[in-house]
């Protein structure tokens, strides 16, 4: 077996373990049997709530498990198959025996990173809102480009991705938009996005061909299940219709459907849009409002931990998260944790594992560095 190979088989083993040691092996089989037996008891769902939360807790630890068994069987699999390969002296067997080695090498570190994944509403459905900065056309067209990204992010991951509210540019672009990601962990693995994005390249707007800087920021913040109790006073909210933009049908650009919340003590504003009823598009928005009250909680109890430490950022122009270079060269790079890729392209068609696993470790374990910015 080729030292590259042997290396990786080594990493694998050791990522697998320590995914056995995070659950606690023999605890988590009992447990799961624990809850296998008490999902076949014929009363569970009397109380909705309490099997509700038994079937979520069942259906994770099951997955956490059956992940690792699958990687330790599909491991052996594939180092008996470059054996073989080995010994017939067949080139193509070897090759799709390292191939997968390859594949299992990536999967399971990318369960590792969601061991980090343990916070309160992390395994949540989330909401993704980007916002276009000062520059007019040119952060406009950025921040539709940013709504791309996560969109084809989330696909990759085989998330639901719903488009609850825009608002169009005036020449191109978005001023303004709100995707809904459902998927397991999609809070967790976006919570460290939220931030100001910055953009240089040759503008495609500019007829001398300058290179320009935008800048749009994003903000993530989960979906509140039943499990979590936000009160609002409906005394503390203002309420406002308006016709939906875009398109949509006659119906829905001539009536005022679309929904936009103001909470007056914290200032938060939400809108949606996405539906021709007026009602579905206020419930939406009360469980957005909800979603934005229960996050704002969620930083308060993490500032008052001090648990973002030096990690921790204003949300604001000049402090962008991450800068995004196309033009003299080809560049991203992560300004809280140095991870950086010279494919930009890979990266806006939604390539970002790399940099939500470096900063996901980060805001567990702490070790911000000092990164330089890039012109």
């Amino acid at each position: 077996m080729r030292a590259e190979i042997q290396h990786l088989v080594e990493e694998t083993k050791q990522s697998v373990g320590l995914l056995r040691r995070h659950l606690d092996w023999d605890t988590a089989q009992r447990r799961l049997a624990e809850l296998n037996a008490q999902a076949e008891d014929p009363n569970l769902w009397n109380d909705a709530e309490a099997a509700q939360k038994i079937m979520r807790e069942r259906t994770s630890l099951e997955d956490q498990i059956s992940a690792v068994k699958r990687l330790e069987q599909e491991l052996e699999d594939a180092i008996t198959l470059i054996e073989l390969g080995e010994m017939e002296d067949d080139e193509a067997t070897i090759r799709e025996g390292e191939e997968a080695i390859r594949a299992l090498q990536a999967e399971a570190a990318r369960r590792q990173v969601e061991t980090l994944l343990s916070g309160e509403a992390d395994a949540n459905d989330t909401y993704l809102e980007v916002h276009s900065g000062a520059g007019g056309t040119e952060s406009q067209d950025w921040a539709n480009m940013l709504q791309r990204m996560y969109a084809r992010w989330a696909e990759r991951r085989k998330y639901k991705v719903e488009l609850l509210e825009v608002t169009d540019g005036e020449e191109a672009g978005i001023k303004s938009a709100t995707l809904l990601i459902k998927g397991h962990n999609a809070y967790g693995w976006l919570k460290t996005e939220s931030g100001v994005h910055r953009l240089v390249r040759i503008s495609p707007y500019d007829s001398n061909a300058r290179r320009h800087t935008s800048f749009a920021s994003v903000w993530v913040y989960p979906v509140v299940d039943d499990r979590i109790n936000i009160e609002i006073k409906e005394s503390d909210c203002r309420i406002d219709t308006f016709r939906s933009s875009g398109a949509g049908g006659q119906h829905v650009n001539t009536t005022d459907s679309a929904v936009r919340i103001t909470h007056i003590p914290t200032g938060i504003v939400v809108a949606c849009q996405q539906e021709r009823s007026q009602h579905k598009n206020r419930a939406t928005a009360w469980n957005m409002l909800r979603a934005r009250l229960y996050e704002l909680e969620l930083k308060k109890r993490e500032e008052k931990a001090n648990a973002e430490a030096a990690a921790k950022t204003d949300i604001a122009w000049g402090h962008q998260i991450r800068s995004y270079v196309l033009q003299p060269y080809q560049m991203v790079k992560d300004l809280r944790t140095g991870v950086q890729s010279t494919s930009p392209q890979d990266v806006l068609d939604g390539d970002l594992d790399a940099f939500m696993e470096a900063s996901l470790a980060q805001r567990v374990y702490g070790g911000a560095a000092e990164v330089e910015d890039i012109d």
